[in-house]
């Protein structure tokens, strides 16, 4: 079974996204994904929310948490979503960064287009992978 984190720096937009999007199409005895930040926010932003359950996904029980020693031990890939200098580093692990812009405060037509870039790199994640249902 493999790992995937999904990081960025407040995990309450694009790793809530990406991890949501992931364990929806992910082949369940292949891979999983777990979502995290450096400095998690109180809540995964409501426009965020409200994007996701236009899509069926629903995030209103999701929290953002801290990416930990604890949390990477195990996983074998870390993703980053263009957070740059504040991305987080794990040693060992494969990554990748995904330059993808903050949903935080946009327009609900700029989230969804987010949502929707997020959504095709997580597809081709899986297929690549070979991790799809």
């Amino acid at each position: 079974m493999h790992t995937v984190i999904f990081a960025c720096v407040h995990n309450a937009g694009r790793s809530q996204m990406a991890a949501a999007f992931f364990n929806a199409q992910v082949h369940p005895d292949k891979a999983r994904a777990v979502s995290a930040g450096t400095q998690p926010g109180e809540r995964v932003h409501p426009e965020v929310q409200a994007a996701m359950a236009e899509v069926g996904i629903d995030l209103s029980g999701a929290t953002p948490q801290r990416l930990t020693d604890e949390l990477a031990q195990g996983a074998q890939w870390l993703i980053t979503m263009g957070c740059g200098d504040a991305c987080p580093h794990v040693p060992g692990l494969k990554r990748d960064d995904w330059l993808l812009e903050d949903p935080k405060g946009k327009p609900v037509e700029r989230v969804r287009e987010i949502r929707e870039d997020v959504r095709s790199r997580v597809v081709a994640l899986l297929t690549r992978e070979g991790w799809t249902r």
